[in-house]
């Protein structure tokens, strides 16, 4: 009898916790079906003066060897030569 009352009780629990879950989803459903800007997490109310074109600007800045880093080093990988920046000891061992 008792392992009845524990279960129904952990039963209650996880419909308590499913429910949640749903109304959590259908949150998410309803931001989702919104396209448009999203505020940094946690400064949805601050105002700033940073633009889009500030991100732009930094990322192409900041990632302008990117690509063709990537593709040296994946020429390098298939020739299994070393990275560029080993130290030569390490390479004559």
């Amino acid at each position: 009898m008792a392992d009845r009352i524990l279960e129904k009780q952990h039963e209650h629990e996880r419909e308590q916790e499913r429910e949640r879950l749903r109304e959590e989803e259908q949150k998410d459903l309803k931001v989702e079906a919104h396209r448009g800007a999203r505020p940094l997490e946690g400064f949805a109310g601050g105002h700033t003066t940073w633009t889009g074109d500030q991100d732009d600007e930094a990322a192409a800045r900041v990632h302008a060897g990117d690509a063709e880093a990537s593709q040296e080093a994946s020429e390098r990988q298939a020739r299994l030569e070393p990275p560029e920046d080993e130290d030569d000891s390490l390479r004559r061992e």
